[in-house]
């Protein structure tokens, strides 16, 4: 079972589309999709619970990058959000309905930053993995807190947005899993010692987060497939101001970086900003919007696409952009170890 896990975990750029189009045919023509509704909130739990598991809370008080975590959070709460809200009022400006929805899911990703991934794509383009963690506990505490205050603020003329029942759901799919995860891995450090922890324990959180991943977006794309297959349209409606987003946050965060930090802190900027936290964006908008959270959920759902293929590519565009790690990283250590 936990190889099927692992599996998923490694090849989630292609288990994403595929399970978003099994859902597409599976809730257009094979069964009523309706019931799958029930199941949003234990596959959510199932996919953030993990990932909250396995964060290493004590590296927030650790090393001297004041200056970085700052920046990336100025860039994540003040800079995404207005892109966003921009990006949806020139390309999701339509009369009808949907298009608002599409709107508040786009501003949604805006203002949620710094998913579980954040850690691995920085550590898969050699990072500054220490960096990433702190920017994702920032930017998942203070996103939990504004996301109610952002969406009521810039999306209230759009959709209507009680502010209280989505805090009661961010406590949910954020604060209850966190505590969650800091009781399990304080459990099991304490049981069992620092080392088997990080060495037999955390490995096997990671894969069921995968297994969420996969699921919401299967159940997302079922609820919505009668709707989808009617207008198949809106696909491509919707992939345009995601794309655009990516394109600018990408070129953006990478000027940026080269501008302002060493090699290794600027790629772990870039993946603390653009990996947005598109599992709770995805539950919130699919629990605290009523029948309209469908429609957010649909933007959401197709940004996971993007996302995943769009870090992947930009992974092997780092040693172009950046240098590579050793000629830039490596060696000023090595040769301040011999001067000093």
């Amino acid at each position: 079972m936990l190889n099927i896990l692992k599996f998923l975990q490694k090849n989630l750029v292609y288990v994403i589309p595929i399970s978003m189009l099994c859902g597409l045919l599976g809730g257009g023509y094979v069964f009523d999709a309706r019931p799958l509704k029930q199941l949003i909130i234990p596959v959510t739990f199932i996919m953030v619970y993990p990932m909250m598991v396995t964060l290493n809370f004590r590296s927030v008080l650790k090393g001297h990058d004041l200056k970085l975590q700052l920046t990336t959070q100025l860039i994540n709460f003040i800079i995404v959000p207005l892109i966003v809200f921009t990006i949806g009022k020139i390309f999701l400006a339509g009369e009808a309905e949907k298009y608002g929805l599409w709107a508040v899911g786009l501003f949604l990703i805006g203002v949620l930053p710094a998913s579980g991934m954040t850690v691995s794509w920085t550590g898969f383009a050699k990072g500054n993995k220490e960096a990433a963690t702190k920017m994702l506990v920032f930017g998942l505490v203070i996103g939990a807190l504004a996301a109610p205050v952002y969406t009521k603020v810039f999306m209230g003329a759009t959709v209507d947005v009680d502010m209280l029942h989505m805090f009661q759901q961010i406590c949910i799919f954020v604060f209850a899993p966190l505590i969650a995860g800091i009781l399990t891995q304080t459990y099991l450090v304490k049981k069992h010692g620092k080392k088997a922890w990080q060495e037999v324990y955390k490995p096997k959180f990671p894969p069921f987060s995968a297994l969420g991943v996969t699921l919401i977006a299967f159940l997302a794309m079922s609820l919505k497939a009668k709707n989808i297959l009617a207008n198949p349209g809106d696909i491509l409606t919707i992939f345009v101001p995601l794309i655009i987003f990516y394109l600018i946050t990408y070129s953006f965060l990478t000027i940026a970086g080269k501008l302002l930090f060493r090699r290794q802190d600027a790629i772990a900027m870039v993946f603390g900003v653009v990996m947005r936290d598109l599992s709770i964006a995805l539950a919130i908008a699919m629990t605290a919007f009523k029948e309209q959270g469908l429609t957010i959920a649909l933007l959401i759902s197709l940004a996971y696409v993007i996302q995943i293929q769009s870090a992947a590519w930009y992974v092997k565009l780092v040693p172009y952009l950046f240098g590579s790690a050793k000629a830039v990283d490596i060696q000023p250590l090595e040769q301040k170890s011999i001067a000093g």
